[in-house]
């Protein structure tokens, strides 16, 4: 049984897909790492999707990936609604990682569900990297000055990404993105009662 916030219309005629296409019937279905093979297999699924007229149902189960690649996925999906005159409806399964809430977060709550069984993983953005400085003063600076604005335009991108999925939900980004500095697992139950999803599938 499908359970869903009622106050939430859902699509332009009011209604999701049934149940049991938005469970069985995907037609891009996302599992394992996000990585640009994980783009492009993406794009390929989307371009028959658009060819066919069809709305978007994604099913999405992710330990995460490459964040630059789930951002590329997620514009494809805003694009998608923007522009196709179609509706793209996603259902978490099991595991929705780090990268892949990204691309969860690009479809509206109320087009957006989990199996009764997910959970949403959000944490900050990581990064792994030595800086060698070697050589005149001003050219050092130079660097640090170039790793401080990739780092300053990381966390700009990533709370875009936290205010995108607590849209309309009663949860704020700054709370989410507090609750993400220790890695927040958010179960499919609680995203249901924070407004963050349009339902539960079972």
């Amino acid at each position: 049984m499908a359970f869903h916030d009622d106050s939430v219309s859902h699509g332009r005629d009011g209604s999701a897909p049934g149940e049991d296409k938005l469970l069985f019937q995907p037609n891009i279905s996302i599992n394992g790492q996000i990585d640009d093979e994980t783009v492009s297999f993406f794009l390929g699924r989307l371009e028959t999707v658009r060819k066919n007229g069809q709305d978007m149902i994604m099913e999405l189960n992710t330990s995460g990936g490459d964040a630059d690649a789930a951002r590329r996925m997620a514009l494809e999906v805003r694009l998608f609604r923007r522009h196709s005159g179609r509706e793209a409806f996603c259902v978490g399964k099991t595991k929705v990682y780090s990268a892949g809430v990204t691309i969860f977060a690009a479809f509206p709550r109320q087009d957006r569900f989990l199996t009764e069984d997910a959970v949403l993983l959000v944490h900050e953005r990581r990064m792994e990297t030595s800086i060698a400085l070697n050589g005149p003063i001003r050219s050092c600076i130079q660097i640090v000055r170039e790793q401080l604005a990739l780092l300053e335009t990381s966390q700009r991108l990533e709370m875009e990404g936290f205010r995108e999925l607590v849209e309309g939900s009663s949860l704020s980004a700054d709370e989410l993105y507090r609750r993400a500095t220790e890695n927040c697992y958010i179960n499919a139950a609680e995203a249901l009662s924070l407004g963050m999803i349009g339902g539960i599938l079972r």
